[in-house]
């Protein structure tokens, strides 16, 4: 996976994350990579700063870029909810909420990570989920 900083004809800057360079160019060039602000398919890479991690030992890793805009501090801030207000069950997501639907599993907010058809799956069950707009921690780049 790779994420680009994007930036549409009308402005707006964005990220996306991308299987990789030529799937980009693929879905960019048939018009399928819209602006989340203003909808335009004139979109193109934008220059992006490197992010910085230390080694292993540290906890926080560095980071040349801060929240650049109100939609970065809004997805920073949900972030934050989400990790402190649920609990991370990793790859057992469908499984789990499977099990609280059920009524199995004791009731609670969960988020996890779940394979396409698993998450589709949940959805044709009924079973009340949403696909968050980041990754966990220790999966990011």
């Amino acid at each position: 996976m790779i994420r680009y900083a994007l930036k549409c004809d009308r402005g707006h800057d964005f990220e996306s994350w991308f299987q990789s360079a030529e799937a980009f160019d693929k879905v960019a060039d048939a018009g399928l990579v819209a602006c989340p602000d203003c909808g335009s398919t004139g979109v193109g890479k934008a220059l992006m700063a490197p992010e910085v991690r230390p080694g292993r030992k540290s906890e926080k890793p560095l980071s040349l870029t801060a929240p650049a805009n109100e939609r970065e501090k809004a997805l920073a801030e949900l972030r934050r909810r989400v990790e402190e207000g649920s609990e991370y069950v990793g790859m057992n997501f469908a499984a789990e909420a499977r099990a609280i639907h059920a009524g199995d599993a004791p009731e609670r907010s969960i988020w996890g990570e779940a394979r396409i058809d698993e998450a589709r799956g949940l959805i044709e069950d009924g079973i009340p989920v949403a696909p968050l707009p980041f990754r966990p921690k220790s999966r990011s780049n």
